[in-house]
This record gives structure tokens, C-alpha cells and sequence, in this order.
């Protein structure tokens, strides 16, 4: 009986890999994603299909000399090539880059069952199947052409780092588990002193592992991202216990307090110019069809809780989810801005409004890595979204596209988007293994 169970089971799982994989199983959308983009998207009922949509893009990486294909008026070139996985971007008051080399952290044995298994296999064929470098590089252009010509290991023996903020000479780097602090030197290529534990946080299972962070515009506040631990809770609100959420640290205390829940999965932070609000990319939940549910950027409010896992843009419940509690969806804030279901939206950072042509003077550039949950594929690209007195104000611009080979496979994938203070926009590229510079055509050496 035993055996006949493990028969059937694993007949499931090659059935679902197999035929998520060979035949792209699954719902198709009916809507375009521009239809889900903008503060009103358009919002279908849900469809929620025997196996769930999985259209991937195998990573392929760039053929030699290849490139992706800025927008009119813009020029792109490889500011740093052949790193291990690059995540996320910090710039230094120098000029200094830094990239997270990262990946997810291998998971405990509670996370891997089935559906697990088949997810890391997805993931593989997506190009995230690596072991994570833990490591962040610090790339240093010494000329001013654009391109790195100095590389050093910066920090290393991390564990699955992402989010960078450096505060005075206190230097912080957001693990999958932990907010640790180093200190830095101006003008150091490396830092070799181990750093000091700030703060646990929320980890385990880590279906969102990544952790972000910034600091307020005094430098007395930290904000810190966590993602949720399952799609829509259905390991159990347990598991959940401060994520979905983004934290404020108080830096002189070591306070720490929920400053916004309700994110599913909150990823790019940035500081808008106008009004000072802080701003958020969110990825929302899968497995309720190609048309559902958008990604978003929002102004974060204080105390605001944003819906997951009980309902979405808004106050749409989700009833997947048992049991409901309508006193909280009663109050879920509705986000400022959909950019389209499953594109997977992760950097984010504010246009300079000064080395940029029109129409890129005002606005947020964002970086979206790319969809697995919809058919056809969505995102694959850095877009522009114009603001006008600090709210979005137009429809997104592409910046940076031809990172899908047609609608099959992945040359790359956009992760985190960075000014570098010197007149061009950083991309960091997670299968391409490259960080992108893209710049206004008639921009000089700075």
C-alpha cells in the first residue's frame, strides 16, 4: 500500500512539473497587463485552476556582446560583468558600488515537501537554483567611463544578504535572518572587523527571504522589509508572526515596532523627493489566475495594513483563506499604483531630475524580475512610472527590455535599479550575472 501511495504521488508531481513545464499548463490571460497597471487596475473574478499556472523562462544568460534594449534616447552598457547572481545595489557617499551577491538560504526540513520540491525545481529552471554566493562586492570605476575597472570582496560570510544601508560610519546589511551592523572607514575597498548583531529577524521556512533596508532622512530610524512565509497563509497564520510586514528600528534604543502590515511580499524601499513618504514595491499573491493579482508600488502609512493574507487591493476578499476576519479586511488600504499581475516588481528608486531627458525628469524607475504564475509572461524589464506632486501621474514608460528571447527564454532578469550618483541608472541582472548602466545618450563622463 506504501508503494502504491509513493506511485501516486510522485505521478503528481511529474505531473505537474512535466506538464507545467512541457505544456505550460494553467490558466491564459484574458486581460493585458497593462489593463492591471495604474491606481485602477482592472480586477476579474478569480480563477483558481486544478494546477497552477507555470510558464517559465529558462535562463539562457547573453550571448557575447549581446545587450538589453534601452528606450529611445537612452544607451546601456555592462557596468560589471561575470559576478555570482547579483541582487541587490548600494551606492557609497564615494561613488562605490556595492552589490549583494545572493541567493536563497537552503531550507529547513519543514519546507521541503512536494510542493516545496517542486517550487525549488521551478525556480531552478528560472535561474535561481544556484547556492547563494553570501557575499557582498564592492565595484569601483576609477576613470569615470562608466564601466568598473576595480573589483574587491567587501564583506563575505554573509548569509543570504540583500538590503545595504550605511549610516554615518555604521554600515548595515540585512540577512536572511538578522540585521547586522559593521563598521566602515571611508574609502575602505573591504571591511575585515566582524560585524555585530542588531537585531534578529523573522526567518525559517523563508518561502520571501529577502530583507531590505533604509534609513530615515535623520538617520534615527531603520526600515526594515519581511516577506511572507507562504503564497496566502496556508501553512497557518503561526508561521506568520512578523513578516508580511515592514519594521521601524529605532537605532539609539534598539527598538524595533511594526510600522506597516498586510505586505505580501515587500521588497524595493525609497524615499520619495517631493513629499518625503516613504515607498514600497509589493509582490502579491499566485494561483488565482494569469489576470491576478497586480503588483504594486504605495506610499507606506504609518499603522497601515494593506490586506494580506484576507484580501487584496483592498478590500477583495481572498477566500482561500480560513479562517476570514473581516474587521481587518474592513480596514485594508487600498495601494496607490497596480503594475501589472505576477511581474514580480522588486527595486525601485526615484529619478534625480537631472541628468534624465523627457519623459524620465520625475518619476520611479522599477525594476521587474519577472513573472512564473502568468501566461504570457509578464515583466522582463525596467519600466519608468511618472509622477507629477508625488503621486504617480501617467502610464509606466519602458527603460530597459529585451531581456526575454521572444516569449521562451530569459537572456536576464532585472533585479534592483540604483542611481549611481553620477548621471546613469544601475540595474543589477540575476541571471545575466551583470550589472547594466543605462544612461541619457548625450550624457558625459562624470
Amino acid at each position: 500500500m506504501r508503494k502504491v501511495r509513493l506511485v501516486i504521488v510522485m505521478g503528481a508531481v511529474m505531473l505537474l512539473v512535466g506538464g507545467c513545464f512541457l505544456l505550460g499548463m494553467g490558466d491564459r490571460a484574458t486581460l493585458t497587463v497593462a489593463q492591471g497597471t495604474g491606481p485602477s487596475p482592472t480586477l476579474p473574478p478569480p480563477n483558481k485552476t486544478l494546477l497552477p499556472t507555470v510558464d517559465i523562462a529558462p535562463a539562457i544568460g547573453w550571448p557575447a556582446g549581446a545587450r538589453p534594449t534601452p528606450a529611445p534616447g537612452l544607451a546601456v552598457t555592462a557596468f560589471a560583468d561575470g559576478l555570482d547572481h547579483p541582487r541587490w545595489l548600494y551606492v557609497l557617499p564615494n561613488g562605490d558600488v556595492l552589490v549583494a551577491e545572493s541567493n536563497a538560504p537552503p531550507k529547513p526540513e519543514s519546507g521541503k515537501g512536494i510542493r516545496d520540491w517542486v517550487m525549488k525545481m521551478v525556480m531552478k529552471r528560472a535561474g535561481a537554483g544556484t547556492p547563494s554566493a553570501n557575499r557582498i562586492t564592492l565595484l569601483r570605476d576609477t576613470d569615470r567611463d562608466g564601466v568598473a575597472d576595480k573589483r574587491s570582496v567587501f564583506l563575505q560570510g554573509l548569509n543570504s544578504p540583500f538590503g545595504m544601508v550605511l549610516v554615518g560610519n555604521d554600515f548595515y546589511v540585512a540577512n536572511a535572518d538578522a540585521l547586522v551592523r559593521f563598521r566602515y572607514r571611508p574609502g575602505a575597498d573591504r571591511i575585515d572587523e566582524p560585524g555585530v548583531k542588531v537585531v534578529d529577524l523573522p526567518a525559517g521556512i523563508n518561502h520571501h527571504w529577502t530583507k531590505n533596508v533604509i534609513a530615515s532622512h535623520d538617520g534615527r530610524k531603520l526600515y526594515i522589509t519581511v516577506g511572507s512565509n507562504s503564497n496566502v497563509a496556508e501553512k497557518g497564520m503561526e508561521i506568520e508572526q512578523g513578516r508580511a510586514a515592514i519594521w521601524e528600528l529605532d537605532r539609539a534604543s534598539g527598538k524595533m515596532r511594526l510600522y506597516a502590515t498586510g505586505l505580501r511580499n515587500p521588497n524595493g524601499l525609497a524615499w520619495e523627493p517631493v513629499t518625503g513618504k516613504l515607498w514600497t514595491a509589493v509582490n502579491e499573491r499566485d494561483e488565482i489566475g494569469s489576470d491576478l493579482v497586480p503588483d504594486y508600488i504605495t506610499s507606506v502609512r504609518d499603522g497601515g495594513f494593506y490586506g494580506w493574507p484576507y484580501s487584496y487591493w483592498g478590500q477583495h476578499v481572498d477566500t482561500r483563506v480560513q479562517p476570514q476576519r473581516p474587521e481587518l479586511v474592513a480596514t485594508a488600504l487600498v495601494p496607490d499604483y497596480a503594475l501589472g499581475p505576477h511581474t514580480a516588481s522588486l527595486g525601485i528608486t526615484f529619478a534625480d531630475g537631472l541628468h534624465w531627458p523627457a519623459p524620465f525628469r520625475e518619476g520611479l524607475f522599477v525594476g521587474q524580475h519577472g513573472s512564473w504564475n502568468r501566461k504570457p509572461k509578464s515583466g522582463y524589464k525596467v519600466i519608468f512610472v511618472p509622477f507629477r506632486g508625488g503621486m504617480p501621474n501617467g502610464e509606466p514608460i519602458d527603460v530597459l527590455t529585451g531581456f526575454l528571447d521572444g516569449e521562451e527564454r530569459a537572456h536576464g532578469r532585472p533585479v534592483d535599479v540604483k542611481d549611481d550618483r553620477r548621471g546613469g541608472l544601475l540595474v543589477t541582472d540575476d541571471v545575466g550575472n551583470v550589472v547594466w548602466r543605462v544612461t541619457a545618450m548625450t550624457a558625459k563622463r562624470r
